[in-house]
């Protein structure tokens, strides 16, 4: 089964339903970068008259959480991911439509290769950008993925 945006936003509805909720949506996928974008609106907000803050992280990780699974999926190994350590930076308050852009796709590639080759687990740091409709940024966050091998029991 191919990865593709739709299905992956299906996925959403289903396993992530905050996320869904709260207007999280993949955009666009390919082999370098992907691309979520996420709309202000009451569910979301904070006290302060923006996005809360686990909302922009919510995007974010899926900015980069897409181009792992979808890695993961051509390799045709059983790789397992999980989230490491993360950490967010904001700039600006984030209303309107905001847009989350990971271009670390490429990056995933050597990891997969060495877990599957060396048979251990492999780190991989990706960044997600988050702008505003006026092209500001309004949040970066880092996310360390962590992918091993899955052993059989």
């Amino acid at each position: 089964m191919k990865v593709t945006v739709s299905k992956l936003n299906k996925y959403l509805m289903f396993k992530l339903p905050s996320a869904y909720l709260c207007g999280v949506k993949l955009k666009a996928l390919n082999d370098a970068n992907a691309k979520v974008t996420v709309r202000y609106k009451w569910i979301n907000q904070n006290p302060f008259r923006s996005m809360y803050f686990a909302v922009q992280s919510m995007a974010a990780e899926l900015s980069t959480g897409a181009l792992v699974v979808a890695k993961i999926q051509e390799s045709n190994q059983n790789i397992s991911m999980l989230v490491t350590h993360h950490e967010g930076t904001f700039t600006k308050k984030a209303v309107g439509k905001i847009t989350f852009v990971c271009e670390d796709g490429l990056l995933i590639n050597e990891a997969i290769k060495n877990t599957i080759e060396t048979g251990e687990g492999q780190t991989i740091a990706m960044k997600s950008i988050g702008k505003n409709e006026e092209g500001e940024t309004v949040s970066e966050y880092k996310f360390e993925w962590g992918i091993k091998l899955k052993t059989k029991k």
